[in-house]
């Protein structure tokens, strides 16, 4: 994906990220609420956009970094995780890819059709939740809205097969 170059459009509804710490005293606190604005374009009109990662398991959660404002690719830092929010507009055509990676998926909103390297396809629906290990795939909205998937891409070992994405 490319960065904002001004003409793709923003997520619609925009998405609040809202992330809680500890500060100094030890006690939860709210340290970030705020519009989520770490946005990424595909040239096909998808939009990802950043809400956190990490770079190591366990976490490091005793840091001021903000995760969610780091530039990363498609796959997550080694040992690592990602979490977007990937809005994919009407029409949209799919891209074949892979990574090395765990992929936790949820349909927000609308609906989209995954395909397999066979060419197999599932349909999906707005609550559907889909695991993919290491598989390659691709996305295609055939619908006329935009479909909203919640996306957490967790490090995997590498598999050996050859990574298009």
């Amino acid at each position: 994906m490319k960065p904002h170059d001004g003409t793709g459009d923003l997520p619609d509804p925009p998405l609040r990220r809202v992330v809680s710490k500890n500060n100094a005293d030890g006690k939860s606190v709210v340290a970030m609420d705020a519009t989520a604005s770490n946005h990424k374009w595909s040239g096909r009109g998808m939009v990802a956009t950043l809400i956190w990662s990490t770079d190591e398991c366990p976490a490091d959660v005793w840091t001021d970094e903000d995760y969610g404002a780091r530039a990363l690719g498609t796959q997550p830092p080694r040992n690592g995780s990602r979490f977007t929010i990937n809005d994919y507009p009407a029409g949209m055509p799919g891209r074949m890819h892979r990574t090395d990676t765990v992929d936790i998926i949820v349909v927000m909103d609308g609906e989209i059709d995954m395909e397999l390297d066979d060419g197999a396809e599932t349909h999906l629906n707005k609550g559907d939740i889909m695991i993919q290990q290491g598989t390659n795939h691709a996305w295609w909205n055939r619908s006329n809205k935009t479909c909203r998937l919640a996306i957490i891409l967790i490090d995997a070992k590498e598999g050996g097969l050859a990574i298009t994405a």
